[in-house]
């Protein structure tokens, strides 16, 4: 990656940015797309991205990818090589009260990308897909070969719509995409509405979380550092065409969340059990098997270790 220049959009978001940071670090030069949108807090974002990057040099434009000619006008002021595609609207649920956002962002958007990066003859994408496209299935762990054709959610028929588009692109105009199935990422500056994050500014403000299907519950929580390695080697294989799992392997009941936060803080949380909400889904965990075998990754932070590192972060940023 050393001496390339890296398009990495959503880049002030939570991979995005993390992402920027490894780039840099390897000696590849940096240009960060990001509409700072207001889904969560600008202010957080902006210093997610001054913390991470400190003084390392990068150009960053305020531009949304659904916007063609604002984002056009990006690739024809650099010579990018390879597009590390992390903008997207993001959260399952939220979708139902504003699905033209998704369909602009998600699905426009990613269209957006590799359309440009087929005019600009730029080779290599690797883009953020969700395993939000397994939906409701009752086989866990999930596998790439398992069907994504019956999305629970708005958000994951987005996420199917890019990684249909990717083989598209791939197959028409021999465009190498990657898109990989991020699990639950977790880690410092996460987003503010991950459950992570979200249980644990409730239990340090003294409100009650709401915890969905009764606590009957587990998702699969992969440190962010693992996915940017993930990332990372995606782009050193190149490969012609993939859809691969990113997470941790194991499920985690989620209250198990509110276990370690209580144990990490000394606060006891108050819980309202509710209702599973129809877009959501009881389990999900990978099976990161064939990343293994493909990439040569595998995940390295434990859940436990990812959650004691969030408190930290997370005391140390809001001065608690």
């Amino acid at each position: 990656m050393k001496g390339k220049t890296i398009l990495v959009t959503g880049g002030a978001g939570f991979i995005g940015a993390h992402a920027a940071k490894r780039f840099i670090e390897l000696g590849a030069k940096v240009v960060i797309v990001d509409n700072f949108n207001a889904f969560y807090d600008v202010d957080f974002k902006k210093d997610r991205l001054n913390a991470l990057l400190k003084k390392n040099t990068y150009k960053l434009y305020k531009v949304d990818i659904g916007d063609f000619k604002k984002l056009e006008k990006v690739f024809k002021e650099n010579k990018i090589n390879l597009i590390c595609h992390q903008a997207a609207q993001a959260i399952v649920r939220h979708p139902h009260a504003d699905p033209f956002t998704y369909e602009h962002s998600n699905i426009r958007g990613t269209l957006n990308i590799f359309e440009l990066a087929r005019l600009h003859k730029i080779k290599t994408v690797v883009f953020a897909s969700s395993s939000s496209v397994y939906g409701d299935s009752p086989k866990s762990p999930f596998k790439e070969v398992d069907p994504t054709d019956l999305p629970a959610s708005l958000y994951a028929a987005t996420k199917k719509s890019d990684e249909l588009l990717a083989h598209a692109y791939h197959h028409v105009y021999g465009l190498h995409i990657t898109g990989l199935r991020y699990f639950n990422v977790i880690g410092p500056w996460c987003r503010p509405d991950l459950a992570p994050y979200k249980f644990l500014k409730l239990v340090m403000n003294g409100k009650e979380i709401q915890m969905y299907n009764y606590g009957k519950m587990t998702r699969d929580f992969v440190h962010v550092n693992d996915v940017v390695d993930g990332i990372v080697k995606a782009f050193q294989k190149n490969l012609p065409f993939d859809a691969i799992n990113i997470g941790y392997g194991k499920p985690v009941p989620v209250p198990q969340i509110v276990t370690i936060i209580e144990k990490e803080t000394g606060i006891k949380a108050r819980i309202k059990l509710m209702p599973l909400p129809k877009e959501d889904v009881v389990d999900s965990y990978s099976n990161v098997s064939y990343a293994h075998k493909i990439l040569g990754w595998k995940p390295r932070v434990k859940f436990e270790d990812a959650m004691k590192e969030l408190i930290s972060w997370y005391k140390e940023y809001h001065q608690l």
